[in-house]
């Protein structure tokens, strides 16, 4: 029975063999033959899907654009024909069709330029950049012979441009003296470059021709200004929800309406630095300012983003790069960030009576003049980590996106903490000073003394050479002291009340304007030294070696923009906002 048995189970497994193979393939097998199907299609016509993606995406935008230019179009008719409930403004460049234009026309002229360059930037930059570039800063007389043209073309400028007012040249004496103090206390006077201070001071000096002397020039920086504050202002949506809106809006606390756009910026940057936008645009843009100024790309990006934003938060950008900073690049930093304003705060500023174009030229200018005195002031003596060749573009230790964003906001909890902390004890101490000072000064019947009125007597020379009237000078010092010490709050508010009153002419309160348009006060200087150290607790030592230098350097910085608007403005321009 057994070998019957036996026979009869090899029949049943030889069946079971048949109809397994002739079966219906299951539904997980036939997803898995799909998906091997679609990799191996990927991987066989990878060039054929991602030319496929670039069409169809510039499809879309085509015809976006195209929907968006033929309702333009009949909006434009209907109103001309008929009239709006809401008036139609044409063409506006900073909103609505025209910045869409302007976005478009970017961004299809940036891909034209990266093709051109693919297949003939090798050939440029051998053939002709190159050549110049040796030509102009590799042999010595030939960069004397380009600094003294240059500066044969500044003096010709500012000698025909202020012919019909002299008393401009006032404000010539304030950026001589500036120069000098910055090369006579320099750290290492002997390793100073004439590159950056030089072509550092040019492009202060052309930026301000773009920005204060043509309407163009303003109209642009304006916009510019207006939508990194617009895009800063959504925090208020989160800080609002959180705290509530008496906090952040009606009352304006400054830890519940200020600090909030740290986490929203980190949030944001964590965001980008996952993706790779921060580091292309820290390569692609150091290596345009380090290839003209002669500054690192780290210095350079940070340079550009102090423009809209505050210190601490152009600092975020480069936060995988700090511990590699020098003392130099630091000190470039941390001055370039004490010597602008953030976007975000200017809309305060402008409560208080400051003109808008002022104080957007002001931050423009201060950028370069920040590479310039900075260099001048604390050269480079070290090799630096951080040029555009030699920097590697970190990737980002986050395994996805929302884990990077994550990331970003929990990172900026310690930052704010710490600018809180340093904010308390800074003006704490400041005000404990004030009350020694006081004291002092009551034994001896002077119950006025403070800290705030002897420096507004130190800066009576100040005010002087950066242009102001003379019957001004102890008003406009008084200010400046008063931003010196307490912040630029209190000196724009004073400001808006001289010049709302009368008390200062428009020209000295022009020149003001730009004299205390920086965050070079104390409590700035905590939180700066909070920020990074947090951000990069190893270079503490450095942070602390350079930051009151750079205190220095951005109040200075700030003075050399005031007195290159005193000496470009004329009486026709004292009222830009118009």
């Amino acid at each position: 029975m057994s070998g019957v048995e036996t026979v009869e189970e090899k029949k049943t497994e030889q069946v079971v063999e048949i109809n397994e193979k002739t079966a219906e393939p299951t539904t997980p097998t036939r997803i898995k033959k799909i998906l091997t199907t679609y990799e191996n299609f990927k991987v066989n016509n990878e060039v054929l899907i991602s030319r496929s993606y670039v069409i169809l995406l510039n499809a879309v935008v085509v015809g976006y654009f195209a929907w968006a230019t033929s309702f333009f179009i009949k909006t434009k008719n209907h109103c001309e024909s008929n009239g709006c409930d809401v008036e139609f403004g044409g063409m506006q460049w900073c909103d609505g069709y025209g910045m869409l234009i302007l976005l478009l026309a970017i961004i299809y002229l940036s891909y034209l330029y990266y093709v051109l360059k693919r297949f003939y930037g090798k050939y440029i930059n051998e053939t002709y950049l190159q050549p110049l570039k040796a030509k102009i800063f590799a042999r010595k007389i030939t960069r004397i012979v380009f600094g003294v043209v240059l500066l044969v073309a500044v003096v010709t400028f500012i000698v025909l441009d202020t012919s019909d007012a002299r008393n401009r040249l006032q404000s010539l004496s304030g950026i001589v003296t500036f120069l000098i103090i910055g090369y006579v206390f320099s750290k290492s006077p002997t390793k100073v470059k004439l590159r950056p201070v030089a072509l550092g001071f040019t492009f202060q000096f052309v930026l301000g021709l773009f920005c204060l002397r043509w309407s163009v020039g303003r109209s642009i920086f304006k916009c510019i200004g207006d939508k990194v504050s617009t895009f800063l202002s959504f925090t208020n949506f989160g800080s609002s929800f959180v705290y509530g809106n008496d906090l952040v809006i009606e009352w304006g606390v400054f830890a519940f309406s200020a600090l909030p756009v740290i986490f929203f910026f980190s949030f944001v940057t964590s965001i980008l630095f996952y993706l790779g936008a921060i580091q292309w645009v820290l390569k692609k843009m150091g290596w345009l300012i380090q290839s003209t100024l002669g500054v690192t790309a780290c210095e350079s990006l940070v340079c550009a983003a102090n423009i809209f934003v505050g210190n601490a938060e152009a600092c975020l950008i480069i936060k995988s790069y700090i511990k590699f900073l020098t003392h130099s690049e630091i000190h470039l930093l941390m001055a370039s960030g004490f010597a602008t304003v953030a976007g975000s705060v200017l809309a305060a500023y402008i409560r208080f009576g400051a003109e808008p174009a002022h104080l957007i030229a002001s931050t423009v200018m201060a950028a370069p003049g920040a590479v310039c005195f900075a260099k001048l002031f604390y050269p480079e003596t070290e090799g630096s980590q951080t040029t555009a060749e030699n920097i590697e573009l970190q990737k980002s230790t986050d395994s996805n996106i929302l884990d990077a964003a994550s990331n970003g906001a929990g990172t900026a909890i310690s930052i704010v903490m710490g600018i809180i902390a340093n904010i308390v004890a800074f003006v704490a101490f400041v005000a404990f000073l004030n009350a020694i000072v006081s004291w002092l000064g009551s034994l001896i019947g002077y119950d006025f003394l403070t800290f705030e009125w002897i420096f507004a007597k130190i800066f009576i020379p100040v005010a002087w050479i950066i242009g102001i009237e003379w019957n001004d000078c102890e008003k406009v010092a008084e200010v400046i002291a008063s931003k010196t010490i307490i912040n630029e709050f209190v000196a724009y508010e004073r400001l808006g009340v001289l010049k709302g009153t009368g008390q200062i002419s428009l020209r000295s309160s022009a020149i003001t304007t730009f004299a205390i348009c920086g965050f070079a006060n104390p409590s700035s200087l905590g939180i700066l030294i909070g920020a990074l150290s947090t951000m990069s607790p190893e270079s503490r030592h450095k942070i602390t070696a350079v930051a009151f230098r750079a205190f220095i350097s951005g109040s200075i910085i700030c003075f050399m923009t005031a007195s290159i608007a005193g000496l470009l403005i004329t009486d026709a321009d004292f009222i830009l906002g118009e």
